[in-house]
C-alpha cells in the first residue's frame, strides 16, 4: 500500500488532505509521487491524518521515491538505486526550518539569514552544530531528517549559484555527507554509508581540502572492513594516507588513518603491520589540542585503548586484549557521559573474549550488558558486533543462559 492508497482507504481526497495540513493539493501529488519530500515540520501532522506512526510514515515515502516513473516495475523492482536515491534527496529542496529545529531559538534566525544569503560561513556553522547533536545523541536515528534537510537546504544554494564561494560550499557538502554516511551505517544501510562517503571524496576533492577528503575514504574503509573485505579495506587506507599526508601536519588525520589501517591489518592476521600501525596511532598524543575539529574528524587519541584491545581479540592475544579493553571500560563509564555505542562495542570484545576462552560466566556478564545497550541506543554498530560474537558461541550455545542471550542478540537483528 502506497501513500495514495492509504490516504483513499481513510476517506482523503488530496484536496481533503491538503486543506487538513495547511498546504496545496499539488504538494500531495507531489508526496505521493514521489517528487518531492515532505517539510519536517510537517511530518507528524501527516503521520497523524494518515492514522500510521513515523517510521511507517517513512516506509512509505521511500517507497514513493523508488518508485519507477510512469510504469509499476523496471529492471530493479521495488529496489531502488542507493546513490541515486541520495542525489535526488540532495538535489530537492526542503526548507531551512527542518534544520533549524536543531538550532537553539537565538541561533533560528541567523541561520535562516545565512540561507538567505547564501554564506557558506553559515553552512559551516550549522554543520559543526550538527555533529555535535550527533555526538550528544545517545541514539543516532532521529538526527538523521534533520541532516537530510540540510543537505536539501545546501544544495538549494548551490543550484541558485554560490560561484565566489563555491570551494567552500563543496566543502560544507563532504562535511555533511560524511555525517549522512555515519548515519546510515550506524543504521546498518551500508550500500547508503558507501554512497555518502563517494559523495563526500567527490566534493572534498573538489574543495581541494586533503584532510576531509582522507577522512571520506577512511570512512568507506569500514564498509569493507565490516564486510570482511580486508584487502580493499587496505587498498582504499593507502590511498587516504597519501592524501593525508598533503593534508595538515598539525590535524589528526594520518593518526586516525593508521588507526584504522591496523584494524584492516589485524582482519589479516599480519601482527607486525597491525602493531606497527597501532603504534604510528599513537603519535596522535604528540598533537595539539587543535588536532580535531570535533565534526568530521574527532580522533583525539582516546580511545586508543579500546581499539589496541579490540585488534589483540582479532589477533587472539586475549590476555593483552583483556586488559587493555578493562583500561578502556572505565574510559566510557556512562556516569561520564559516553555514548551507548562506545561502552557497548568494548563489553562486545570483552563477552567475545570470553567465548574465545569457552567462559560462559564471562560471556554472560558482558554480553548481558551490551544487549541492554543496543536495545536502548538502537545502534546497529553494537549490534553487528554481538552477532559476529553469537555466530562464535558454539558448544557454548547449548548452556541454558547463554542460549537464552543468544536469542536476545538475534532479536536485535530484526528491530
Amino acid at each position: 500500500m502506497g501513500l495514495a492508497d492509504r490516504r483513499k482507504s481513510l476517506g482523503y481526497s488530496q484536496e481533503g488532505l491538503a486543506h487538513a495540513l495547511g498546504v496545496d493539493r499539488t504538494t500531495i501529488g507531489r508526496w505521493e509521487g514521489g517528487k518531492s519530500l515532505i517539510q519536517p515540520q510537517l511530518r507528524e501532522k501527516y503521520a497523524e491524518l494518515l492514522n500510521i506512526d513515523l517510521h511507517a510514515l517513512d516506509a512509505l515515502l521511500t517507497e514513493a521515491q523508488c518508485a519507477p516513473r510512469g510504469s509499476t516495475s523496471d529492471a530493479h523492482g521495488d529496489s531502488c538505486d542507493a546513490e541515486d536515491m541520495i542525489r535526488r534527496e540532495f538535489f530537492r529542496a526542503l526548507v531551512v526550518a527542518g534544520a533549524a529545529a536543531a538550532l537553539a531559538p537565538d541561533e533560528v534566525e541567523a541561520l535562516a539569514e545565512g540561507a538567505q544569503r547564501k554564506d557558506a560561513t553559515d553552512f559551516e556553522r550549522m554543520n559543526a552544530h550538527l555533529w555535535q547533536v550527533y555526538q550528544l545523541a545517545r541514539a543516532k536515528g532521529p538526527v538523521y531528517p534533520i541532516v537530510q534537510a540540510q543537505l536539501a537546504a545546501l544544495n538549494e544554494s548551490l543550484l541558485e549559484g554560490a560561484v565566489v564561494e563555491h570551494k567552500q560550499m563543496c566543502n560544507a557538502a563532504a562535511d555533511l555527507f560524511q555525517l549522512a554516511g555515519e548515519l546510515a551505517f550506524d543504521a546498518n544501510r551500508y550500500t547508503d554509508a558507501a554512497a555518502s562517503y563517494s559523495l563526500a571524496a567527490s566534493a572534498s576533492k573538489d574543495a581541494g581540502s586533503f584532510d576531509l577528503w582522507a577522512c571520506s575514504l577512511v570512512r568507506h574503509a569500514y564498509v569493507d572492513l565490516h564486510e570482511q573485505r580486508f584487502h580493499k579495506a587496505v587498498q582504499m587506507l593507502e590511498v587516504a594516507e597519501r592524501i593525508a599526508k598533503r593534508g595538515d601536519s598539525t590535524l589528526s588525520t594520518t593518526y586516525w588513518v593508521a588507526s584504522v589501517q591496523a584494524e584492516a591489518y589485524a582482519g589479516l592476521g599480519n601482527r607486525k603491520a597491525c602493531e606497527r600501525a597501532m603504534a604510528k596511532a599513537e603519535g596522535v598524543a604528540s598533537l595539539t589540542d587543535l588536532s580535531t575539529n570535533g565534526g568530521w574528524l574527532r580522533f583525539d587519541g582516546s580511545r586508543l585503548a579500546e581499539e589496541r584491545g579490540a585488534r589483540y581479540v582479532q589477533l587472539g592475544d586475549l590476555d593483552r586484549a583483556e586488559e587493555a579493553l578493562q583500561g578502556a571500560l572505565k574510559q566510557t563509564d556512562l556516569a561520564t557521559g559516553q555514548s551507548f555505542r562506545r561502552r557497548g562495542t568494548v563489553l562486545a570484545d570483552l563477552a567475545a573474549i570470553g567465548v574465545k576462552r569457552k567462559d560462559p560466566g564471562m560471556v554472560l556478564s558482558y554480553g548481558r550488558e551490551a544487549v541492554k545497550l543496543a536495545q536502548r541506543s538502537s545502534s546497529g554498530y553494537v549490534a553487528r558486533r554481538l552477532l559476529s560474537l553469537r555466530s562464535d558461541l558454539g558448544p557454548l550455545a547449548r548452556n541454558g543462559p547463554v542460549a537464552e542471550l543468544s536469542n536476545e542478540i538475534d532479536a536485535l537483528s530484526k528491530t
